[in-house]
């Protein structure tokens, strides 16, 4: 499959916000001390992500904490899906030139390439409801 750069951004995205989690540190200091620049959607996902992050968060929370099951907290879901979750929610909510459906598949094979088996259907229910929302609420 033939690679494609915003695919590629989302990834290195991906990569830059797993590091700042499992090292503690703000994603801004993890984007400085990068020794080759980001592309720039890359760099516009990541802060994108912290600048809504807030709300981002409060989005998928509502959504995953009244689940089947007793419900997914952030704290509970592996630290790749939250990721993966809030590079999508940041680009439903600001980026309404990327269509809807290409957030959610490219959301969900990021979870499917980096996360569990079971991380690819989770992304895709979880976007597939906050989509009309955040979209709607975010970039009309």
């Amino acid at each position: 499959m033939p690679s494609d750069r915003r695919s590629d951004a989302r990834e290195r995205a991906l990569y830059l916000l797993y590091e700042a989690a499992q090292k503690d540190v703000a994603p801004a200091d993890v984007l400085a001390a990068q020794l080759v620049a980001p592309e720039p959607l890359t760099v516009q996902l990541v802060e994108g992500v912290v600048a809504h992050r807030q709300r981002i968060d409060a989005a998928i929370a509502a959504k995953t904490q009244n689940a089947e099951g007793g419900g997914w907290t952030l704290q509970r879901m592996p630290v790749l899906d939250v990721n993966v979750l809030r590079i999508a929610a940041y680009e439903l909510i600001d980026r309404p030139d990327v269509p809807i459906a290409v957030v959610i598949d490219e959301a969900v094979e990021l979870a499917k390439r980096f996360s569990t088996d079971n991380s690819g259907r989770f992304v895709n229910g979880v976007l597939s409801s906050l989509a009309p929302e955040l979209r709607s609420d975010g970039a009309g």
